[in-house]
């Protein structure tokens, strides 16, 4: 399918703004401010529900899996994976993944583009023409606001945009669409290779997922954020803690650490890994497995002296998708759903209503 040449809305302020909003300083601008030298009061970040672990605690070192045992011709060494895989989104919902086959050049050329695309004008980020038509969820630029209370500004600018079913991506910089059409393609791959042993792992047949959540159709979103150095990083924020709404996310980043994840009630640090993914279960694997296997809170805290980028992956159904917990998984086990059923797109809308009024969607359809 030939790209679709498209860019950017104005900088995102509020969902609930009647009119146009009034642009405003992107955090890249703002940090590269000669006159800067303190966190302007509205980025003060006080919320925070977790302490954070003690790096030294065996308990709260980050589980690896090694994926080309997931694709060994031996079978021992399959099974082992897939037992360990089991324990992992029971006790953890999040993992790091080496040995993944994603070529380091493409990876480390997707970073680089997303650098330029954040090095560009904000004249240029912010006014290049959209060819979105009536959905304009398929791209999507901006400085954020804290999405929950919208009383605090996040360290951080971003882009989104639709990779899969239909592929949207960027006129500027030069490059960039051939770069991000083949890196989503072998995102997908891993993605897939990743539900089938976690289907697998569920005791299910390994196409399980793919088929009951129309993954054919699935939806495909690349979601990078940049954080640039930030003059006083304890007290700010680069992205709240939250859920993904979607169904697995697989994150790569500069080589710059940043993101922690929940674990026994603690802030989980995760050290960037080279050359490695960072996988992180999703809000439609707790409802499809009935809360067997956990969607992970995590957030991303920022630092003085390095800018971050982050790329993330988000897996999802097709929108159309009525998702619930998986009978086979219920009658197998003798309990009962915990979750109602919902359509992807209506969950989605609810995700984004609940956060707006500091709820958690999964709580929502909680029977």
């Amino acid at each position: 399918m030939a790209p679709t040449s498209s860019v950017l809305v104005q900088p995102v302020v509020s969902d609930r703004a009647a009119t146009q909003p009034p642009i405003i300083t992107s955090a890249k601008t703002l940090a590269e401010s000669a006159t800067l030298t303190s966190l302007p009061s509205d980025y003060s970040f006080t919320e925070d529900p977790y302490q954070p672990a003690d790096p030294n605690d065996p308990q709260y070192t980050v589980p690896t899996i090694d994926f080309s045992l997931l694709t060994s011709s031996s079978p021992g060494h399959r099974s082992k994976i897939i037992q360990d895989l089991r324990k992992v989104c029971q006790e953890w919902g999040c993992f790091t993944v080496i040995n993944h086959g994603v070529p380091e050049s493409l990876m480390q050329a997707m970073v680089d583009a997303y650098f330029k695309f954040f090095n560009l004008t904000e004249e240029e980020k912010s006014n290049i023409e959209t060819n979105h038509g009536a959905d304009r969820a398929q791209m999507k630029y901006g400085t954020s606001y804290n999405v929950g209370s919208e009383k605090v500004r996040l360290w951080r600018d971003f882009i989104k945009m639709r990779v899969h079913p239909d592929f949207h991506t960027l006129n500027k910089p030069e490059g960039f669409s051939e770069v991000a059409m083949e890196y989503s393609k072998k995102t997908r791959e891993v993605a897939a290779e990743l539900i089938k042993a976690i289907s697998e792992s569920l005791g299910l047949d390994e196409n399980y997922i793919h088929k009951a959540l129309n993954l054919d159709r699935g939806v495909q979103f690349l979601l990078t954020n940049y954080y640039p150095p930030c003059p006083q990083p304890e007290l700010a924020m680069g992205l709240s803690h939250h859920t993904d709404q979607c169904l697995i996310t697989i994150l790569a980043d500069n080589d710059v650490s940043g993101l922690q994840v929940e674990h026994n009630g603690k802030w989980v640090s995760v050290t960037s890994v080279p050359k490695a993914f960072f996988v992180i279960l999703a809000d439609q694997m707790q409802i499809l497995t009935n809360g067997k296997y956990k969607s992970v809170m995590h957030q991303a805290r920022v630092n003085k002296e390095e800018e971050r980028i982050s790329i993330a992956s988000l897996h999802g159904p097709s929108f159309d998708t009525l998702v619930s917990p998986s009978p086979e998984l219920i009658e197998r086990e003798g309990g009962a759903p915990i979750y109602r059923a919902i359509n992807y797109r209506e969950y989605v809308d609810l995700q984004q209503r609940c956060r707006m009024n500091l709820k958690a969607a999964l709580d929502e359809i909680r029977i």
